[in-house]
């Protein structure tokens, strides 16, 4: 067991989409279960990981391969558009708000078919 984690330190871990997501630099495991829980990434892509950390730690069950480098499931491209919808939705939240604010309320007149701005 011990020689199988410690292949393991140094190698490239990329998602299974190509993007590459940083090295890993330690191994989180679980001592009773004897199972690994999670690797510690060090050295990670910034574009697809938002921390300030210095490193992040993977959780194993996204690990799908593991040889020259790990391949892990790309759990990054759902959270960015998980982000990009709640922004969007933001946006138009922002967008109706100020319609709201500047809404002029009409009163309809039936009798002549049009509508009348209340003074």
């Amino acid at each position: 067991m011990i020689g199988e984690i410690s292949t393991l330190f140094g190698l490239k871990v990329y998602t299974d989409e190509g993007r590459y997501v940083g090295k890993v630099d330690d191994v989180l495991i679980d001592p009773d279960q004897r199972l690994i829980k999670g690797l510690a990434v060090g050295d990670y892509n910034k574009s697809i990981i938002e921390s300030k950390a210095p490193g992040v730690i993977i959780p194993y069950r996204l690990v799908k391969s593991v040889n020259d480098i790990v391949i892990i499931k790309d759990v990054f491209r759902l959270l960015r558009e998980r982000k990009d919808y709640l922004r969007e939705y933001e946006e138009e939240e922002e967008e109706t708000e100020e319609e709201v604010e500047n809404y002029e309320e009409y009163e309809y007149d039936e009798e002549s078919s049009k509508s009348i701005k209340e003074p």
